[in-house]
């Protein structure tokens, strides 16, 4: 599960993102056919069984299907690659946890912890083709939670016309708890930028930041340091 923005859920490390209705004008994919192959896992996972065990227990997963014996929650470790309309895409480490799908067999939202190294809790709900909603606890104390637009629906020709993975989403709202413990509130543009961020300083003043294009704070409105001569 795209793939800027530090505190995202990237689609390599854990993506939860599902099909869509074919619109009209969707335009093609954005990420060459060479570099989607790469990250292609399969092209037809399994997605369904053929029948109903009551009795089947798996020792690192475990499914729960639908009448349509469609996979709709794995428990697992690690769980499986991520899915978008249909086809399976690699991850970048290993996540246990549960994944939840929808009717079609795509990823849709999860809770694990990402095997990397010190091990962060991550939680996510997703648009159709990457992350919505992300929440992570990291190894460094970090606490991080994250709003993002949908990237725009983009179809590969030579994948069936399948949606792939957006490239162009950006983390329109942060909410953050740093390792040092200050707590941030940013609000970014289109173009993933933080322009305006709600914030605590380190003597205890409420502030209001607003930034530049290129991240450096241009004014700062704190009115009860500035009446303390701070």
């Amino acid at each position: 599960m795209p793939m800027t923005g530090p505190f995202r859920l990237a689609l390599a490390g854990l993506c939860l993102a599902a099909s869509a209705p074919a619109w009209a004008g969707d335009p093609p994919s954005a990420i060459p056919l060479e570099k989607l192959e790469g990250m292609i896992a399969d092209r037809t996972p399994q997605t369904r069984v053929e029948a109903v065990d009551q009795e089947r227990l798996v020792v690192r997963r475990i499914d729960v299907v639908d009448e349509n014996n469609v996979i709709r929650l794995s428990l697992a470790s690690p769980t499986p690659a991520p899915i978008i309309d249909g086809i399976q895409y690699k991850r970048a480490f290993p996540v246990a946890g549960m994944v939840v799908f929808d009717a079609q067999g795509n990823e849709r939202g999860g809770y694990g912890v990402a095997d990397i190294e010190g091990s962060a809790t991550v939680l996510a709900q997703d648009h159709v083709n990457g992350d919505a909603v992300g929440w992570r606890v990291m190894p460094d104390g970090t606490i991080a939670f994250s709003m993002n637009q949908r990237a725009t629906i983009r179809r590969e020709a030579a994948l069936g016309d399948r949606i792939v993975p957006g490239t162009d989403a950006a983390t329109r709202i942060a909410l953050t708890v740093a390792a040092d413990g200050t707590p941030a509130i940013a609000l970014a543009d289109r173009q993933d930028r933080p322009r305006l961020r709600l914030t605590v300083t380190e003597e205890g003043y409420g502030a209001i930041e607003f930034l530049d294009a290129q991240g450096k704070v241009v004014q700062t409105l704190a009115p009860e340091a500035q009446a303390a001569g701070r």
